[in-house]
């Protein structure tokens, strides 16, 4: 039945019902009782997060069991559209609707050689994927990296991360890894600059905005993986993307970062230490050779046409051969050992024969060639290699650099006392004079 309807207005503030009590306090604390359990409902609930101006997590516990089946790894294969097509499709793409939290911080650890090599693996993520953008563009890609590190579906490397695939040309999961792009390099500022963003990320901080997105892409391709994702945030040109349901869920992302980065052949010419074994071995020979294995006769031609650009630590050989495959450098003493073997591989690129020695004080270094005996003790350091020979050697003054193996030491040479020059034979008067 439905209740009686009537055109009477409602009571005045001070109108008083048949039971001699005042209606409007009890209407009022009525009205307050169901605002109260309404507001305690909505901040309990999952409306609560429009109300505290900060998205929160999605609702899954932290504790919950993984899913048995990790997600598969696509590779990055392009639907074949304009341009300008896949952008008005990218476009029309709507964001998700859900939360977007910010991924954890990420802290390396590890020895200082691997962290050094993560460091450069994320360095060469950010410059070669984003260097053209701003730091906010180069964080959002750098923090993509990190998330994967922590998902359990990709490797638990940085170095692993950034270039998984790229042994293939259609596998790699960063195109600049298996395309070609690292025949360019970048030059000595902008390669300081992102190896300290890289520092930065690798030691907590965290790019908001993304979340635990996984991928991304710019808006004028079109990826076939692109329809399966959620759209979490577009930073400039790029799309970033976290898998639907579990697995883009921050819980899912508890992988354990391992360490023990692996060696990148690819990043021997930007990296001394993915030119340096663990045990402190000096992982020249055959090296540049590796680079490129895997390339085609065209690649490989275009690579040796370019050449490697000049080191990035901007120095420059005192003394060099005509044919420029003997050079005499010289260095200040605090420079890094790892630095010159950047040297090494800068300045004998692939040469079949390169000669290399490395002074670290100007006084006693060479004036001219060739090399006079006398001046080796105080070498530094020496390379030489002769592919017709198949000798490819690297050796340190082990009293100015210590190494670990002796057999990297240089020979222990003597210092030649210098040959007195005979006096001119004293005049007669002379010698009449000293009697």
């Amino acid at each position: 039945m439905l209740p009686n309807v009537t055109d009477t207005p409602p009571p005045s503030a001070g109108a008083v019902d048949a039971r001699g009590v005042h209606p409007a306090p009890i209407v009022l604390l009525i009205c307050a009782a169901i605002l109260g359990i309404l507001l305690w409902a909505i901040d309990a609930g999952p409306l609560g997060k429009a109300f505290d101006g900060v998205q929160q997590p999605p609702l899954m516990s932290e504790s919950a069991p993984l899913p048995k089946e990790i997600p598969a790894i696509e590779p990055l294969e392009l639907k074949q559209i304009a341009p300008s097509l896949a952008k008005e499709i990218n476009d029309a793409t709507p964001f998700t609707r859900e939360p977007v939290p910010p991924a954890r911080p990420f802290y390396i650890s590890g020895a200082a050689l691997d962290r050094d090599r993560a460091t450069d693996c994320l360095a060469a993520a950010i410059w070669y994927e984003a260097g053209a953008e701003t730091l906010a563009g180069k964080k959002a890609v750098a923090q993509v990296v990190l998330n994967r590190v922590r998902h359990p579906a990709f490797p638990k490397t940085v170095c692993g991360v950034v270039f998984q695939g790229a042994e293939r040309r259609t596998g790699c999961q960063f195109t600049f890894t298996c395309d070609g792009a690292m025949t360019r390099t970048p030059s000595a500022s902008a390669w300081a600059n992102v190896r300290g963003l890289a520092r930065i990320m690798l030691t907590g901080e965290v790019f908001k905005l993304v979340g635990s997105a996984t991928h991304y892409h710019t808006d004028w391709v079109l990826p076939a993986w692109s329809a399966k994702l959620d759209k979490v945030h577009k930073e400039e040109t790029h799309l970033f993307f976290r898998w639907m349901g579990w697995w883009g869920n921050l819980a899912a992302f508890k992988g354990r970062y391992l360490g023990s980065e692996p060696v990148v052949t690819q990043l021997i010419p930007l990296s001394p230490s993915h030119a340096m074994s663990r045990d402190g071995d000096i992982l020249l020979a055959g090296q540049l050779d590796g680079m490129l294995a895997d390339q085609s006769d065209d690649d490989a031609k275009a690579q040796q046409d370019i050449g490697l650009p000049p080191n990035p630590y901007g120095f420059k050989p005192k003394l060099q051969s005509p044919t420029a495959d003997f050079l005499v450098f010289v260095v200040p003493r605090r420079t890094d050992p790892t630095i010159m073997l950047s040297l090494v591989l800068f300045s004998c690129s692939v040469k079949p024969y390169c000669k290399i020695m490395i002074w670290t004080d100007a006084k006693p270094a060479p004036a001219r060639l060739p090399v006079a005996d006398e001046l080796l003790p105080s070498m530094a350091f020496s390379y030489l290699r002769n592919r017709s020979s198949g000798l490819d050697k690297a050796l340190w003054n082990c009293d100015l650099y210590p190494r670990p193996d002796p057999s990297q030491c240089m020979k222990a040479r003597p210092v030649k006392a210098p040959v007195p020059r005979p006096e001119p034979a004293a005049s007669q008067d002379a010698a009449l004079l000293l009697h």
